[in-house]
């Protein structure tokens, strides 16, 4: 046996695999929530939970910012604009991205994110000629807008704590203010050290303020006016008065001043103060509204977690571009046609369902569809390309043709709700097996009964024979090849950790003996977070220490759980897995609360590791993963937002039809890239032949669509410049195909 041919093959496959593992990234997240916004002539600049977008008013197009556009702040807290025309993007997480509208080009200020704070959030930003000042979680910064350089930062203003929170800084007859939640400092007049604390002199409740927490300060009639939760202050003669007594026990959210009066926000409302004369400036009231960014005759553009509002006397409209409703991606999965479904969440925190069909987003929540609420929390996809929605409180939902809906609740199925709450219907988990029977946990059901089945043609079927009596919380379904279920109990008074059952193809009998059920000993950890079936055949079980395989899940069939080959994943050791996918190759997307590992089929290595470091993902912690596998593209969704990752892992033909090779002609030599060998069927063996027939290299392919050969022989050296033909094959060689490529060695 040729062992160096065996090793190096084995180096090419791996080279091949680690090198083409992404091709390239998308970000996509909500940007309904704006943070803060500039408007300009042309349109609109707006900080989002998302990311950051501009809005076009000549033809109302948007042009969105996230990591894939350069972005690296998330989210966006802070947004303004300087002298020289470029945005000023401040984040939560302390980066400041300066955005040059002209060279569409980004330069990133890392000096907060890399500090040793522990709270690095941007609060605002405001530019006074070619200075921005910068107020953070920990005092307030002062930048070269030229440069971006730092000047300065001021940790301790006048007898304030060191390292206090600014919310706001505003500069008038080169006096600066600064507001924070223990009143305001204020620079003392012809001091020029503002990092000595005696440079500021500082106010509170004491000196006269109606609240210590500042919100903003602006001039209005060369007045300075503060906001607070407990309405305005104003400046005079160096003492604080309160002003506008009917709104002291406002908060005022927000306000402006332009067009010679002064606009605020306070409970959703925005009002007009004018020569003394208070008056409402529009009658709707805007819930979820936090900031006024213009007023113009009779328009007002407010900032909101709905959109940019944009209220123009006789109408209104939402400014936000496409998108999922809210960053929220509970669960996920792509059904045949490649649509990307999304369930957002229990209880409260769901807001209904999405779907992505490549180009747009579209929301179905009890506002814009038949739903009884918007608690959707898992999602999968039956045989027959229909979707289905678990719900937390009523019961479930399939979705036919993309958009037909139909509703299963205690109204209309055999399924209870909970004891305490017998209206109250919760599924832990559905899918179909084989024989395209839909599985449904029933979540804390009053009965007991946890497992029904709906079949094809509409009939139900309840199981009492499940693995124990006393447990009736189960989440996290999966069928394997054997139609087994295997599923989670997550009761944590009970026996928690990972089950199993097969009513061994007798669905109609729902209490025969031959049933199989059982509890699965021998886990890193009961705590199971995550299952996936693979390529093989195997279960993979992912816990809070780790993940373990079972590599013959068939025998629970003639056996008892003991009889399980269980191994752990050496290489993800003592991670805390969230979620588990496999992509058309058997490779392993790991979700962890440190970022997503790729590893190989066996887990034996890891082949790649992005976080929000090193790659798109706008946070560490994944949420959710899937796979659409027609397409390469791993989804991966983090608090932020979701990151498609576009690989070469296509899901391999059924048949051949022809070989496309890439780049033609192939260059080879030093630095070279690999030829991408498409149109494969499953598990293909590749031979590459000279003109002349003879055997130049073989190997297989990675199990997909596509197979790579980096131009060298089977002694390892580069081949010469010529004609080659490559020739696919199934195991059987029963089916073959070809395909010719012209090699240039340089």
């Amino acid at each position: 046996m040729n062992y160096k041919k065996i090793i190096f093959l084995f180096f090419i496959v791996s080279l091949s695999t680690e090198a083409q593992l992404t091709t390239g990234w998308q970000n996509y997240s909500s940007m309904n929530n704006v943070s803060s916004a500039v408007v300009t002539s042309d349109g609109i600049w707006a900080g989002t939970e998302g990311g950051a977008f501009y809005y076009n008013f000549k033809d109302s197009t948007y042009k969105t910012f996230t990591k894939t556009e350069g972005m690296n702040g998330s989210p966006i807290t802070a947004v303004a604009k300087d002298s020289s025309g470029n945005i000023w993007f401040g984040s939560q997480n302390g980066k400041i991205d300066v955005y040059n509208p002209t060279t569409k080009i980004f330069k990133n200020i890392f000096d907060v994110y890399n500090s040793e704070r522990t709270e690095k959030k941007i609060n605002a930003i405001a530019v006074y000629g070619d200075t921005a000042f910068v107020s953070t979680s920990f005092g307030l910064s002062i930048i070269n807008t030229t440069t971006l350089s730092f000047y300065d930062t001021f940790f301790k203003l006048g007898n304030f704590a060191s390292n206090i929170e600014v919310n706001y800084s505003y500069k008038k007859d080169n006096i600066i203010y600064a507001a924070t939640s223990s009143g305001i400092a204020v620079q003392k007049a012809g001091t020029t050290n503002l990092v000595a604390p005696e440079s500021w002199n500082t106010f509170t409740t004491i000196d006269g303020l109606s609240s210590n927490t500042i919100y903003k300060i602006d001039a209005y009639h060369d007045t300075i006016f503060i906001s607070s939760p407990k309405g305005f202050s104003i400046f005079t003669a160096n003492t604080w008065q309160q002003i506008l007594p009917s709104f002291a026990n406002n908060v005022i959210t927000d306000f402006i001043v332009t067009n010679g009066s002064l606009y605020f926000l306070t409970d959703g409302k925005v009002y007009s103060y004018t020569n003394s004369t208070v008056s409402p400036f529009i009658s709707q009231q805007y819930i979820g509204a936090t900031k006024i960014l213009a007023v113009r005759n009779n328009e007002i553009m407010l900032a909101s977690n709905f959109g940019i509002v944009f209220n123009y006397g006789d109408g209104e409209t939402n400014i936000s571009p496409n998108g999922p409703k809210a960053n929220i991606f509970f669960d996920m999965a792509v059904d045949q046609k490649s649509n990307l479904w999304v369930a957002t969440g229990k209880d409260i925190g769901g807001v209904g369902f999405f779907k992505y069909n490549g180009s747009s987003w579209k929301t179905f929540d009890v506002t814009s569809a038949p739903l009884l609420s918007n608690a959707f929390h898992a999602v999968s996809i039956g045989s027959d390309n229909s979707v289905y929605f678990a719900n937390w409180g009523s019961g479930f939902v399939r979705v036919k043709n993309d958009s037909t809906i139909q509703s299963f609740s205690i109204n209309n199925t055999p399924l209870i709700g909970m004891t305490a709450y017998p209206d109250f219907l919760v599924i832990g988990d559905m899918k179909t097996d084989s024989k395209d029977n839909l599985w449904i946990l029933n979540h804390d059901p009053a009965d007991k009964i946890v497992l029904s089945i709906l079949t094809p043609d509409s009939t139900w079927y309840r199981f009492k024979n499940t693995p124990d009596p006393d447990i009736i919380q189960y989440i996290l379904l999966a069928i394997d090849q054997y139609d087994t279920k295997w599923f989670v109990s997550e009761a944590s008074t009970k026996k928690s950790g990972l089950y199993y059952f097969n009513e061994k193809s007798t669905i109609s009998d729902t209490a025969t003996s031959d049933d199989r059920a059982g509890y699965v000993s021998g886990l890193n950890s009961n705590s199971v977070f995550a299952l996936a079936l693979d390529k093989r055949g195997e279960l993979w079980v992912g816990t809070n220490s780790g993940v373990n395989v079972i590599s013959n899940p068939d025998a629970i069939l003639t056996s008892s759980s003991s009889a399980l080959k269980i191994t752990s994943v050496f290489s993800l050791r003592q991670q805390a897995i969230n979620c588990l996918a496999v992509d058309a190759i058997n490779r392993k997307w790991v979700g962890t609360n440190q970022g997503l590992i790729v590893a190989a089929t066996d887990g034996s290595s890891l082949l790649a590791t992005f976080d929000s470091k090193n790659s798109p993902l706008l946070s560490d912690q994944i949420k959710s993963l899937t796979i659409d596998e027609k397409n390469g593209i791993v989804y991966a969704a983090v608090d932020g937002g979701l990151t498609a990752f576009y690989t070469t892992a296509l899901a391999p033909n059924t048949t051949f039809s022809s070989i496309e090779t890439s780049p033609s002609p192939f260059l080879i030599g030093k630095n070279s890239s690999l030829l991408t060998i498409d149109g494969l069927i499953k598990d293909s063996d590749i031979k590459i032949l000279s003109i002349a027939g003879n055997l130049i290299q073989e190997f297989s392919s990675p199990g997909g669509k596509i197979a790579f050969w980096d131009g060298r022989n089977n002694e390892g050296k580069f081949v010469n410049t010529g004609i080659y033909l490559i020739v696919a094959y199934d195991k059987e060689g029963n089916s073959v195909a070809t395909g010719k490529i012209a090699i240039i060695r340089q």
